[in-house]
């Protein structure tokens, strides 16, 4: 099971890099932006994200923006690699300020033991560091807080798919969309996940759900077309990766491995 393709396991790998260097930020509600993008943003908002918590871009990465309250109420195919983001304009944030956050927010929570965006802060700090166990700690107790934050769920979801626990990613990137039904990255992360259990029929419709929000979404239609290639759709396989493509050079490679002549 997994069999993931060459490029869709190194790409899966480098865009939940991104990704979850987008949970050190936060998205603002009703903001959607691609997961790699979200992740660059959140990078430059980074070094206030604690002070001043913003909110992730994530499945495949670092970075915070205030959470979204308003909108939150109290088949055989051969080993795949999931496509590389695009490249990330913003500075990269270091170690050494991840583990800033951690203190800080750990500072906080010993003065406020129920203090939602530290847990939030310091779960997405954890996983830009890798931490992704300490990380899911923190994001099941921001929850307890806020059960149905988005943003809480989203990062989760994300760090789930780290840990390869796929079917509680699916599940967590499906309460996000009840609070966010058009937040793209949600629909993308689950159909990520889907596709780590080599679920690409089902992985398919929430790709589509991602295009149709956004469509120059490179990502959803490199993997779309991936899953396609899976189920020996060719023809479709080909018109989304000739597509990916023409939106990310990256996403070549995919082209001329799973484009079937």
């Amino acid at each position: 099971m997994n069999h993931f393709f060459p490029r869709f396991q190194a790409v899966a790998g480098g865009l939940l890099a991104v990704l979850l260097m987008a949970q050190c930020s936060a998205t603002r509600e009703n903001e959607t932006p691609s997961m790699a993008a979200r992740a660059r943003a959140n990078e430059t908002q980074a070094a206030t994200s604690v002070a001043a918590p913003a909110a992730p871009a994530t499945p495949a990465t670092d970075a915070a923006v205030a959470p979204a309250d308003a909108a939150n109420p109290p088949g055989t195919a051969t080993a795949a690699a999931a496509p590389v983001a695009p490249a990330a304009v913003a500075v990269k944030r270091s170690n050494a300020e991840y583990k800033t956050d951690i203190k800080t927010a750990t500072a906080t929570l010993k003065t406020k033991p129920r203090d939602f965006d530290a847990y939030l802060n310091r779960g997405r700090a954890n996983a830009a560091l890798k931490n992704y166990r300490e990380a899911l700690t923190d994001f099941n107790m921001a929850l307890r807080l806020k059960p149905t934050n988005a943003d809480a769920l989203y990062n989760r979801g994300l760090t789930r798919v780290k840990t390869k626990e796929f079917n509680a990613a699916i599940s967590d990137f499906g309460k996000v969309l009840r609070y966010r039904p058009e937040d793209k990255e949600a629909f993308f992360g689950r159909g990520l996940a889907k596709m780590s259990l080599d679920n690409f029929k089902g992985a398919i419709p929430d790709f589509n759900k991602a295009i149709e929000l956004d469509n120059s979404y490179a990502d959803a239609y490199e993997y779309r077309g991936i899953c396609y290639s899976s189920i020996n759709k060719p023809e479709d396989a080909r018109r989304d990766l000739e597509k990916a493509a023409q939106l990310n050079p990256e996403a070549t490679q995919s082209l001329k491995r799973y484009a079937k002549q």
